[in-house]
C-alpha cells in the first residue's frame, strides 16, 4: 500500500520552474561556463557537497573580545554559515557565492564616506578597523524565505563609525553600497537586479548598540561569499538588510530605495522587520528552520523582531507594523 505522507519541505524550499530556467540562463550569462549549467540541470548543486568543497578557512583575528551576546546559543556550523548563502553578485543559488566568491579580492579596499557628515573621506578599511575595538557577537539570523542561522560575529557597533564621520543634522538615514564589479563578481553581469547592491537604515535604527559592522565569523576574517571584508549585520531584521563587501556609507536626508525595495516592492519593504503576523506574499513567516539541524528537524516558532523585541521594540513605537514592513 502507498502511504502518503504530507511533506515538510517549504514551498520556499523547492526551486520553482521559473526560476530554473532564469538560473541556467543566469549561469550562462555571467560565465560560469557550460558545466555549471549542466549541474543544475540534473540537479548536482546541492547545498552541501559542491559548495562545501570549495569552503577554506580564513585568517584567524587576534586581539578580539568575546560579550555576553548569544553566550547561551547553539551556533550554525562553520560549513553551513560558509556554504549557504544569499549573494547574488555570484549568483541566485545558495551555494553559488561559495562556489564562485573566490573571484573576489578584498585587498586593497577603500569605503567611501559621503553625504551629511563632517568628514566626508575614501578611507582604507584598515583604518576603518582601528575606529573601534573588535568584539565578537553571536546572532540570531533569519531569512525571509524560512531559514536561520546563529553566527559568532567579530567586528564593532556601526555607531562607532558613525560617530567618527559626525553626521549633520541634516543626516535622517544611512545607505550602504556594496561593490559593483563584472571583473570580480560574475552575477552582476546579468541585470538579474539594479547594480549596485543598496541597503539603508534610519539613523536611529543605525546608531542601536545591536547594529554591527562584520569583519570576520567564528574568529576568522570574513569569508568572500559572507561579505568579505566588512558587511551590515542588523539581526533583529530579515537577513537581505545585511549589505555585503561594503564600499560606500552614505548619509542622507532621503529615505534609500534599496535594491529588493526597487525589484519587489509588494514583498520587500524598507523596515524589514521580522514580524512572523505578516506573512511574505508566497510563505508565512510564523516558523522558521535552522540550517545544520537537518531538512525534517521540527520547525522553529518564529519571535517578534527575531528574538530582540526587548531591545529594539521602542524603535517603532506608535508605527503600523503591517504597513511598515
Amino acid at each position: 500500500m502507498l502511504i502518503h505522507k504530507k511533506s515538510d519541505v517549504l514551498p520556499s524550499e523547492i526551486t520553482a520552474h521559473d526560476v530554473y530556467v532564469n538560473r541556467r540562463q543566469f549561469l550562462k550569462a555571467a560565465g560560469f561556463g557550460l558545466a555549471a549549467t549542466a549541474a543544475v540541470s540534473s540537479g548536482l548543486l546541492s547545498l552541501s557537497a559542491e559548495a562545501a568543497a570549495n569552503i577554506k578557512r580564513g585568517q584567524k583575528i587576534s586581539g578580539f573580545s568575546k560579550t555576553a551576546f548569544g553566550a547561551d546559543e547553539k551556533l550554525t556550523p562553520f560549513d553551513d554559515v560558509a556554504s549557504y548563502n544569499n549573494f547574488y553578485e555570484f549568483g541566485t543559488s545558495k551555494s553559488d557565492p561559495a562556489q564562485h566568491a573566490g573571484s573576489l579580492k578584498p585587498r586593497p579596499w577603500t569605503v567611501g564616506i559621503e553625504g551629511a557628515v563632517k568628514k566626508p573621506k575614501t578611507i582604507a578599511i584598515e583604518d576603518i578597523f582601528k575606529l573601534a575595538p573588535l568584539e565578537e557577537r553571536i546572532y540570531r539570523m533569519r531569512c525571509v524565505e524560512g531559514w536561520s542561522m546563529v553566527i559568532p560575529w567579530v567586528g564593532f557597533s556601526l555607531s562607532k563609525l558613525i560617530n567618527w564621520a559626525e553626521p549633520t543634522g541634516n543626516a535622517k538615514y544611512v545607505e550602504f553600497v556594496t561593490l559593483n564589479d563584472p571583473m570580480q563578481m560574475p552575477g552582476v553581469r546579468v541585470p538579474i537586479l539594479d547594480w549596485p547592491y543598496t541597503e539603508g537604515l534610519r539613523m536611529d535604527e543605525a546608531m542601536h548598540p545591536l547594529t554591527f559592522m562584520a569583519v570576520g565569523l567564528y574568529g576568522e576574517v570574513l569569508p568572500n561569499q559572507n561579505g568579505t571584508p566588512m558587511r551590515l549585520v542588523v539581526p533583529w531584521k530579515y537577513g537581505f538588510k545585511g549589505a555585503k563587501s561594503i564600499v560606500k556609507i552614505r548619509f542622507t536626508d532621503k529615505l534609500p530605495q534599496s535594491t529588493w525595495m526597487k525589484a519587489a516592492p509588494d514583498e520587500y519593504g524598507f523596515y524589514a522587520n521580522v514580524n512572523p503576523d505578516v506573512a511574505h506574499p508566497r510563505w508565512s513567516q510564523k516558523t522558521e528552520r535552522r540550517i545544520g539541524s537537518g531538512l525534517f528537524s521540527p520547525r522553529i516558532k518564529t519571535q517578534p523582531f527575531n528574538g530582540y523585541a526587548d531591545q529594539v521594540a521602542q524603535l517603532y513605537a506608535g508605527m503600523d507594523l503591517r504597513r511598515n514592513y
